[in-house]
């Protein structure tokens, strides 16, 4: 839902504000995340520079998201602001229902180990750790013990990725696609509200990144687990049930399930616009 892009099968930005009007929470809408007339701009004067401008858009609940710009578009600004990783200049931020555009530092940090799930390009294990250690992390940082229903997930998130037989095993004694592998377990353990994925493929090779996307794909589509990538690979996108671009921060197209030619063209477009 973009109040940029309303022609895309979304609500208008007439009904956004309506929203905002009637005090009619995100839930209300099937939406895991949103945010509402967001601003970040950096420096001051002269010298400031934007990188969002009054962007609005929700993320459904159970949607594989990927969001798309050439560099300094915003996309990874938005990604971090909606996280709770960046505070905006302007605007309103929800994660559910929650309002965390003006939590304490402190609040953002439970709410981020409890509720959000990260997945990086350098994978960001910890390396005295072994596998079960670092998909266990959360929990630890948390102060606690699994569920007896959340160790059953885990232990279906280690047979499903294929990380059984290396669970004893430290991130220097793996493959680039087993420690991704295993950021993915970490990011899904707890079952957060929403994992947001930094180019998770980046560093991988063309069949691991397939892999690994298609991990995504099926965490999204079979378990209901909501994801925003952020990427600026068409082939990765493709994956994703949704596309955003983004271009000198603002969102300038909102689109379902593309072919990578279909992405790969409309990003050309963008760049000979510019």
């Amino acid at each position: 839902m973009t109040a940029n892009h309303p022609s895309a099968g979304c609500l208008a930005p007439w009904a956004i504000r309506s929203v905002e009007d009637m005090q009619i929470q995100p839930s209300d809408l099937g939406l895991i995340a949103r945010v509402a007339e967001l601003g970040k701009r950096y420096g001051t004067g002269a010298s400031t520079v934007t990188a969002l401008d009054d962007v609005s858009l929700g993320l459904r609940r159970g949607e594989f998201t990927a969001i798309m710009g050439p560099s300094g578009s915003g996309k990874s600004t938005l990604m971090h602001i909606m996280a709770g990783l960046d505070s905006p200049s302007a605007g309103q931020v929800w994660l559910g229902d929650t309002d965390i555009t003006e939590l304490s530092d402190s609040a953002l940090t439970v709410l981020r180990r409890r509720r959000i799930g990260f997945i990086f390009q350098s994978f960001n294990l910890v390396p005295t750790l072994d596998v079960r250690g670092n998909v266990m992390l959360p929990f630890d940082l948390d102060g606690r013990r699994p569920t007896r229903d959340e160790q059953a997930w885990i232990d279906e998130l280690f047979d499903t990725l294929g990380l059984r037989p290396r669970i004893g095993h430290r991130p220097h004694e793996l493959s680039g696609g087993q420690q991704q592998r295993v950021a993915i377990a970490r990011a899904l353990a707890t079952r957060p509200d929403l994992v947001f994925a930094d180019e998770p493929t980046g560093n991988l090779d063309s069949r691991t990144g397939r892999e690994v996307l298609g991990l995504l794909a099926a965490a999204s589509a079979r378990y209901g687990q909501s994801i925003a990538m952020v990427t600026h690979d068409p082939v990765a996108a493709s994956h994703a049930d949704r596309i955003l671009y983004l271009a000198d921060g603002r969102i300038v197209r909102d689109s379902g399930r593309s072919s990578a030619e279909e992405i790969s063209s409309f990003m050309l477009s963008m760049e000979v616009a510019a």
